[in-house]
């Protein structure tokens, strides 16, 4: 193998040799006829039309048409492997879900990362969040967390999600990146701010999947075989250490191997060098809820470690890549609301908006039935219940039971043991706006104690690099709320979009300066063809009455001689 190539790069020589000398399978159809010949259509002749009985070509093409399926409204771009879950400390006086049942119990589980606003063929190393979700195969069933490697998100109410997605994607008539469209609505949604300069910090640039932490985000709530309850977040630790990419290094990457963090995974998985992370968990009581300084299921805020610190639960190993890229990764569809039993909501509004979200995308991106597809179903568990038919019933439809509930034929029965918990709401049902609720605090708290001096220039020096692309009155509502934060981080990034903006206007002088002295020369260089032009039309004019002069004396000449 040449020294140049990779695991990924040398993957159809590794597929060849993992065959042995087994003899190529014989090449079929899809329903599995044999095929003599993949090379030449069935023609009336060598030069005649092709005929519609060649169900050879017509196979092929039929299914070609229909290879692609709608990609992900977010989280396009990704990567996925396959691992365990082992549980190295005991958490059951807070969880009863069998996946935490004791110390040593392994779990097999599916992960996916991604970027967010990039289409699937879009550049991993772009600044944008990464998704980190991961589907656990439990015995009661999956269970899906489904977070990102911040612990933080832009908004709070999942009402304004399809408008902060529709912000950061492309602009409607002009199909392109339009930085007045990001910054106009983070500007106008101040709680962004948190994960805003998360995103412009080192950390919104991570080197690869393996080297970033991973987070639940949301506040959830726990259960335990008491029917106690506890409010947590999860949290995921690199054990590979955090590692993020310069600017240029990144945009060098982009622009020469946009894959490089799916590569980067499957590379070093292949060569058995198998991330992992650490799990822990931060737990608050529904007595500490109430008298929590914010609302605790804000998720544009952390919860301190101070005060409540990570308590580790367990380690999260990746051992397998994906054999077939589209059936266990494009095909991987992760849902919020796969709680079993032991794990529950809590009312975090984003957490709330995405328990429908995602399984309603996934029914329309990949059917009705898509919790049948192998890499989605929870083959751990025995699904019974009274669900039917729909596109693509892969299995036996759940034969001659009984469709309906109840009925008297020994169907399916609810299992009391485990009902939800109970919860009391107080509160008169109404639309509350949270857009107020303490924006700068904790963002404060991220730039002047998180972030040393070195690393605030950077962010600085990021957020003004993006934000000078946005329009004047845009950038100054910006620079305000970053100004609420800390007059340091609004001043320095305004020093910089005054030196941007000079910059740009001298660039517009310039070229205005440029085109008046070109249409100047233009004008001049009119000025002097117009001049030549008339002498060449006098001396044409001359020329012609000189030539019209001869002809008449030489006609005269000749008439005279012959009279």
């Amino acid at each position: 193998m040449a020294d140049n190539r990779d695991k990924t790069t040398d993957q159809m020589r590794m597929w060849k040799e993992g065959r042995g000398a087994q003899r190529a399978d014989k090449l079929t159809t899809g329903a599995g006829h044999p095929i003599g010949d993949k090379l030449n259509l069935q023609t009336a002749g060598p030069r005649g039309p092709l005929l519609v009985q060649d169900v050879v070509f017509t196979d092929e093409m039929a299914h070609f048409d229909r290879e692609r399926i709608p990609e992900r409204v977010v989280h396009a771009k990704g990567a996925g492997a396959f691992g365990y879950f082992e549980v190295t400390h005991d958490i059951s006086r807070y969880c009863k879900a069998k996946v935490f049942e004791h110390i040593g119990k392994t779990t097999p589980i599916a992960v996916r990362f991604s970027t967010v606003a990039g289409e699937s063929g879009s550049a991993d190393t772009v600044r944008d969040p990464r998704g980190f979700a991961v589907k656990f195969y439990t015995e009661d069933g999956n269970w899906d967390l489904t977070g990102n490697n911040t612990p933080i998100f832009f908004i709070r109410d999942a009402l304004l999600f399809p408008s902060f997605i529709h912000s950061q994607k492309r602009n409607p008539q002009t199909h392109m990146k339009d930085p007045d469209m990001v910054w106009d609505f983070w500007s106008l949604r101040p709680e962004s701010l948190h994960q805003v300069s998360f995103l412009f910090s080192d950390r919104g640039l991570p080197d690869g999947y393996r080297h970033m932490n991973g987070y639940g985000s949301h506040t959830f709530k726990l259960v335990n075989s008491n029917s106690e309850c506890f409010y947590c977040k999860f949290h995921y630790k690199t054990d590979q250490g955090i590692k993020n990419l310069p600017v240029e290094e990144a945009d060098r990457l982009a622009s020469i191997n946009p894959d490089y963090a799916i590569g980067d995974l499957f590379n070093a998985i292949a060569n058995g060098n198998f991330p992992s992370w650490t799990f822990y968990i931060q737990v608050m009581t529904f007595e500490q809820a109430e008298k929590f300084q914010f609302n605790p299921f804000d998720v544009t805020k952390v919860w301190s470690h101070t005060e409540y610190p990570l308590i580790p639960v367990g380690k999260m190993v990746l051992n397998r890549n994906p054999v077939n890229y589209f059936a266990e990764v494009e095909q991987l569809a992760f849902d919020p609301s796969n709680m079993p039993p032991g794990i529950e909501p809590s009312p975090d509004k984003m957490l709330q908006g995405r328990l429908f979200s995602y399984p309603d995308t996934h029914r329309h991106r990949l059917g009705a039935n898509y919790l049948q597809l192998p890499v989605n179903c929870p083959f751990r568990a025995r699904v019974t219940n009274y669900q039917r038919d729909g596109p693509m019933c892969m299995f036996d439809n759940q034969g001659g039971a009984p469709n309906y509930y109840p009925n008297s034929f020994s169907a399916p029965e609810t299992q009391p043991q485990c009902m939800e918990s109970k919860f009391s709401v107080s509160p008169d049902v109404g639309r509350y706006n949270s857009g107020d609720e303490d924006n700068v605090t904790q963002v404060r708290t991220f730039y002047t104690q998180v972030l040393n001096k070195e690393e605030r220039q950077r962010l600085c020096q990021n957020m003004a690099g993006a934000l000078k692309g946005a329009q004047l009155f845009i950038q100054k509502r910006m620079v305000e709320n970053l100004k609420a934060v800390h007059p340091d981080y609004g001043n320095s990034v305004q020093t910089l979009l005054d030196k941007y903006n000079a910059d740009a206007r001298k660039a517009r002088d310039k070229k205005v300066a440029g085109d008046m002295d070109s249409a100047r020369d233009y004008a001049s260089t009119a000025r002097c063809l117009n001049i030549c032009a008339r002498v060449l039309v006098s001396i044409i004019i001359g020329i012609c009455l000189i030539v019209t002069i001869v002809r008449a004396s030489s006609a005269t000449y000749t008439y005279r001689k012959y009279i």
